[in-house]
């Protein structure tokens, strides 16, 4: 079964980079220079940021639903104009290089199962959850420290 993995959409964090950094913590958001390899995985390129890059760490709505699975977490976003990962059966370098926690969720925003993996092993996960008719997209989070990583859907 063919899947399609996506990062979040630059639009809506464009105007934030413009922001200074004391109105950047106005709304709790940091301004971060990276300092360590694969310390910032940005949610847009699903790519890890470089030392010497410039993210913004700030809280992000992950899975917006009128449901007690309502959820939000810090998230990394790199500084500049992006593309967002939007691909069908490939793995992006930042899900691919860690542990990762796997949400699926119905139609209602309800999760109806979970599993943990390594990221080297992710498309056995993925195929597994979406065996079960009532899945309609997973949720992929960083498993050591629960943030929101990534979409996955059917393709």
């Amino acid at each position: 079964m063919d899947f399609r993995i996506l990062g979040l959409d630059p639009a809506p964090f464009r105007p934030l980079f413009k922001l200074t950094d004391s109105v950047l913590r106005e709304f709790g958001a940091l301004r971060v220079r990276v300092d360590a390899p694969r310390s910032a995985p940005d949610r847009i390129g699903l790519d890890d940021a470089a030392p010497g890059d410039t993210v913004l760490l700030l809280n992000h709505l992950y899975l917006d639903v009128a449901t007690p699975y309502r959820g939000t977490h810090a998230i990394y976003i790199r500084e500049g104009d992006g593309e967002r990962f939007d691909r069908v059966n490939e793995v992006p370098p930042a899900l691919r290089r860690r542990l990762l926690s796997l949400r699926a969720f119905d139609a209602a925003g309800m999760m109806v199962d979970a599993d943990v993996t390594d990221g080297d092993q992710i498309e056995a996960l993925i195929q597994r959850l979406f065996t079960d008719p009532r899945v309609d997209f997973v949720q992929t989070h960083f498993a050591k420290r629960g943030c929101y990583a990534a979409r996955i859907e059917r393709a």
